[in-house]
């Protein structure tokens, strides 16, 4: 019989099934209380999206469609495993994980961001991670300080 009439995985699709995983960050893995609750939501609706692809009659389309909520839950459930949450700062004198950082570049524009963790982080949305040029530049830095040099000075103008 020929394999076009079994219903036998091919090794196209077999190869579509299987994702690598997503790379873990070699940083520590600090997170804001926020971030956390996120972590989990995220991983709840991984594991939502694998048990609705399991409900699918076709053996192929199933694996298709199991395989990034797949990769995503065993992502998901490390980040948990290690997170470490970082209590809100309890000062505004100094620049730390979990800080609203206001600071005026070079250039005059004026910017504002919250420092956060790897999984949280979101520039678009007004936050960076703890470990990205800018956030590593200012922490520890106080009201009036500059950070970086030249096109990339950064002077901090609000700390929340």
């Amino acid at each position: 019989m020929s394999v076009a009439f079994t219903k036998e995985e091919s090794a196209e699709t077999a190869s579509e099934t299987l994702l690598p995983d997503r790379p873990i960050s070699p940083h520590a893995n600090l997170v804001t209380e926020a971030g956390r609750k996120a972590l989990e939501r995220q991983l709840q609706e991984a594991r939502e999206a694998y048990e609705a692809a399991q409900q699918l009659d076709d053996v192929n389309e199933r694996r298709r469609q199991s395989a990034v909520p797949l990769r995503d839950a065993r992502y998901l459930t490390e980040r948990l495993r290690t997170a470490k949450v970082v209590p809100d700062p309890a000062s505004t004198e100094t620049v730390a994980f979990g800080s609203t950082v206001t600071f005026s570049r070079a250039d005059g524009r004026v910017q504002t961001y919250r420092i956060v963790g790897e999984d949280e982080a979101d520039p678009k949305a007004g936050s960076i991670s703890f470990v990205s040029p800018v956030a590593r530049s200012l922490m520890g830095k106080a009201v009036g300080d500059v950070a970086g040099s030249g096109e990339q000075e950064l002077e901090i103008v609000a700390i929340a």
